[in-house]
C-alpha cells in the first residue's frame, strides 16, 4: 500500500505463485509427466521454460500438441523459444505456419528478428521483417535500420538516428547501428552530444558511455570522469574553453544537478554560465531547474527564466527534453509571481514541446487554463473556451476539470448497447481472447494479458465491448476494465467502473465514516477489484495492504491478526479503509494529499505541501513521482464517476473533482493537529 518510491508502478503477480506450485510439479515430475495434456501440463512446461530445462519442455509438448490443448501454442513457442540460438530458418518457418495471424508467431517472429541480427544474417532479417507486426521493440528497429543501411535502402538518415537514439538501454543492435552511422558520417556530433545529455539527463551512465566512444577514446576517458566525479572538470577554470570543452562541462553540470543541486548552481554562477555557448548555457540552467523543481523550490522557476533568458540570446529552439518542458511549466504554476507571467511561462513551455506531448490531456488542459486566464477580449475568451470544449468530452480527470471550467456538471453519458448474443458469440470464439483468459485463470497473467492485447488490435468498439464483456463475465475485472478503456465514442460504465465485493466495500467504508465511491475509486486503482493481485513489494489484496501497514493499523484497531490471511476480503477492507481513515484526518480531510499518501507514504505529501498556498490542481501536477502523480488523478476521477453512479441509490449531494481536489493546498493551517508519528 506504502510505496518505497521513486520507483516504477510495481508489477502485478498472480495470486497463485510459482512457490506454490511446487509440490504439485514435484509430484508429476517424479510421475509419467510426459502423459499429462491438462492445464497442469501447461503450468509444468512454464516451469521448465522458467528453468531453462529443453528435455522438459520437448517431454510436454507433443502430448499437449497432440490433444489440441487450447494453451499447447505457448508450450510449442516456450520450446522453440529456449533453443532459438540454434534453430534454423525451416524449424521457425513451421512455427509460423502452425500459428498464423497468432500473438505468438509475431512473438517469436521478434525473437527471431533479434537472433538474425546479432547473427548479422541482414537479407534474412529484412525478409522476415516485412511480415512483423508489432514493431514495438526499440532493438528490432536498430537492427532493421542497420540492415537497410548495409544493403543500401536506407531512404531517410533521420530514422536510423531516432532509432539509434530511442532504447532506454541499448542493446548489440543499436551500438552496432551508432557505430556504423558514425563511421560513415551519417550521424552529426551534436546529435551524438544531445544523446549524451538525455542520457545523463535519464540517469544513463551506459548509454552515455556507449555515445561518449563514438566520438572518440579521449572523449570517453573524460565522460566517465564526469559521470564519477563531475566536480572535477568544473574546478578547472577555463578561460576561454573549446567547443568541446563547453560540451564536456554541460554534462558535467548536469550530472552534478541531480546529485549536488547547490554546487551546480553555483558552478553556473562563478563562471561557467559566461563561458558556454548560448545554448548550451540555457541547457544547464534547465537542468538545474529541473531538478529545484523536483524538490518543489520556489526558486525552480528562476532558474528556468534563466535558461529562458539565453534561449532567446541564442535564437533556436530549445533541446530540452518535454520532461524538462514539463517541469519548466509545473514550476511555473508553483511560481509566486504575478499571474499574467505565470501564465505566458505556462503557455511558453508548453508551445515548446514536441507536438505529440503538446497534444496529451495535461497540457492541453494548462494550456486551456493559460489562454483563459490572460484573455483581454471576447476572440481570446472564446479561444480559451474552445480549447475546453475539445477536452471535456470524455469522464477522464482532464475531462471532468474542463467541464468545471465550463460551468457545466458532470454528467455520466449513456450507456451503448449491450453487446449482442452473436457479438459476444464471436468474441467468445476468438482464440487469442480463449487464451488470454486460460491464461489468466492459470494465473499466467503476464502473458495473458499480451495475448489479449493483441488480439484486441485493429477491434471496432463493438467488438472491444463485446469482449470486454466476455472479461466481465469470467469475473476478471482487470482486463474487463482494460479493455473497455479502449472505446473512445461507446462507454459502458458498467464495464469501465465495475462495483463487485460492493456490499463488503461499502459495509466497511461506512463503518470508517468514509465516502464509499472514494473507496471504490482507490480500489480500482490500486488492483481492478482483483483480490488476489499481489505486489512485487508484497503489497496484498483488495486494497493492496503492505504486511507492515497491516500489523500497524491492527494495532490501532486492537486486532490481532494473521498476516497469511491479508488476501481475505473483509480482513483486508477492514484494514485498508482504516488506513485510508487515518491519513484522511491526518491531512484535515484532503482527498488528493490522502491518495498521495496512501501510494507514497504520508511524509511525503507532508513535505510536498510546505510552501506557498497553490492551486490544487497544480499542487497535484507538481506532484515529483510520476506514479503517485498519475494515482492521484486517477482515484479522485474514479471517485467522481463512482459517485455519480451512486447517486441514484442514495441521498445527498455528489462531490465533483473540484470539491474533491479542493481549491488549493498549502502548509497545515495554524491549530491544526499535527502529524501523527507513529504513521508509517
Amino acid at each position: 500500500m506504502v510505496r518505497h518510491l521513486p520507483s516504477p508502478p510495481p508489477a502485478r503477480q498472480p495470486r497463485v505463485r510459482l512457490l506454490t506450485l511446487l509440490p504439485l510439479i514435484a509430484a508429476l515430475l517424479g510421475s509419467a509427466a510426459t502423459a499429462q495434456v491438462g492445464d497442469d501440463a501447461v503450468l509444468l512446461a512454464r516451469h521448465a521454460f522458467a528453468r531453462k530445462d529443453g528435455a522438459r519442455l520437448a517431454a510436454l509438448r507433443e502430448p499437449l500438441l497432440a490433444a489440441n490443448h487450447p494453451l499447447a501454442i505457448w508450450v510449442d513457442y516456450w520450446d522453440l523459444s529456449s533453443r532459438l540460438a540454434g534453430a534454423e530458418q525451416p524449424e521457425v518457418d513451421a512455427f509460423y505456419a502452425r500459428w498464423r495471424g497468432s500473438y505468438l508467431e509475431d512473438r517469436l517472429r521478434n525473437d527471431w528478428l533479434l537472433e538474425l541480427g546479432r547473427r548479422g544474417d541482414f537479407g534474412g532479417f529484412l525478409r522476415d521483417h516485412a511480415e512483423y507486426r508489432m514493431r514495438d521493440d526499440p532493438e528490432v528497429a536498430c537492427w532493421e535500420q542497420l540492415a537497410l543501411l548495409l544493403d543500401g535502402q536506407l531512404e531517410q538518415r533521420s530514422a536510423a538516428v531516432a532509432a539509434w537514439m530511442a532504447p532506454r538501454d541499448p542493446g548489440e543492435g543499436c551500438r552496432q547501428l551508432g557505430s556504423t552511422l558514425a563511421g560513415q558520417r551519417k550521424l552529426r556530433s551534436g546529435e551524438i552530444w544531445q544523446a549524451m545529455r538525455l542520457a545523463v539527463e535519464a540517469n544513463r551512465p551506459r548509454t552515455v558511455r556507449l555515445a561518449a566512444a563514438l566520438i572518440g577514446a579521449s572523449t570517453a576517458k573524460a565522460v566517465d570522469e564526469i559521470l564519477a566525479k563531475p566536480t572535477r572538470l568544473l574546478e578547472r577554470r577555463l578561460r576561454d574553453p573549446s567547443a568541446h570543452q563547453q560540451e564536456l562541462a554541460t554534462l558535467a553540470l548536469m550530472r552534478l544537478a541531480s546529485n549536488d543541486l547547490d554546487a551546480a548552481a553555483q558552478a553556473l554562477q562563478a563562471g561557467w554560465a559566461t563561458r558556454l555557448s548560448d545554448e548550451l548555457a540555457a541547457i544547464a540552467w534547465a537542468a538545474v531547474g529541473r531538478q529545484s523543481a523536483l524538490r518543489q523550490q520556489e526558486r525552480a522557476h528562476d532558474f528556468f527564466e534563466r535558461a529562458w533568458q539565453r534561449q532567446r540570446d541564442d535564437g533556436g529552439a530549445p533541446r530540452w527534453s518535454d520532461e524538462t518542458l514539463a517541469w519548466s511549466v509545473r514550476a511555473a504554476l508553483r511560481a509566486p509571481r504575478p499571474d499574467r507571467q505565470r501564465w505566458e511561462a505556462v503557455l511558453r513551455g508548453i508551445e515548446a514541446m514536441s507536438a505529440a506531448e503538446r497534444a496529451t490531456p495535461a497540457w492541453r488542459y494548462w494550456q486551456a487554463r493559460a489562454l483563459a486566464a490572460r484573455a483581454r477580449n471576447t476572440r481570446e475568451r472564446e479561444h480559451a473556451t474552445a480549447a475546453f470544449e475539445a477536452l471535456a468530452t470524455g469522464i477522464d480527470y482532464y475531462a471532468q476539470l474542463a467541464l468545471q471550467e465550463l460551468g457545466r456538471p458532470f454528467v455520466l453519458p449513456p450507456p451503448p448497447a449491450p453487446p449482442s448474443a452473436e457479438e459476444l458469440e464471436q468474441a467468445r470464439q476468438t482464440p487469442g481472447l480463449q487464451r488470454g483468459l486460460a491464461l489468466a485463470r492459470l494465473d499466467l497473467r503476464s502473458e495473458g494479458r499480451r495475448e489479449w492485447n493483441f488480439t484486441l488490435r485493429g477491434m471496432n468498439e463493438r467488438e472491444l465491448l463485446a469482449a470486454a464483456e466476455l472479461a466481465c463475465r469470467a469475473a476478471d475485472w482487470q482486463i474487463c476494465i482494460n479493455t473497455s478503456e479502449r472505446t473512445r465514442e461507446q462507454l459502458d460504465l458498467q464495464q469501465r467502473y465495475p462495483m463487485p465485493h460492493a456490499q463488503a466495500i461499502d459495509a466497511q467504508a461506512r463503518a470508517r465514516e468514509l465516502e464509499p465511491a472514494l473507496v471504490f475509486g482507490l480500489i480500482r486503482q490500486e488492483t481492478r477489484f482483483m483480490p488476489g493481485l499481489r505486489s512485487s513489494a508484497g503489497a496484498v489484496g483488495l486494497m493492496q495492504v503492505m504486511p507492515a501497514t497491516a500489523r500497524w493499523t491492527a494495532r490501532r484497531l486492537g486486532l490481532e491478526i494473521d498476516s497469511a490471511r491479508l488476501e481475505d476480503i473483509d480482513l483486508n477492507l477492514r484494514l485498508g479503509t482504516s488506513y485510508l481513515r487515518l491519513v484522511l484526518d491526518d491531512f484535515g480531510g484532503s482527498q488528493a494529499l490522502a491518495a498521495a499518501a496512501y501510494n507514497a507514504g504520508p511524509g511525503r505529501p507532508r513535505r510536498w505541501r510546505e510552501g506557498q498556498e497553490i492551486d490544487a490542481a497544480a499542487w497535484t501536477e507538481n506532484i515529483p513521482f510520476a506514479e503517485t502523480r498519475d494515482y492521484v488523478k486517477k482515484v479522485l476521477a474514479n471517485a467522481s464517476v463512482y459517485a455519480a453512479r451512486l447517486a441514484a441509490s442514495g441521498p445527498g449531494p455528489v462531490p465533483d473533482l473540484r470539491t474533491r481536489l479542493g481549491s488549493t493546498i498549502g502548509p497545515r493551517e495554524a491549530g491544526a493537529s499535527a502529524p501523527d508519528p507513529n504513521l508509517p
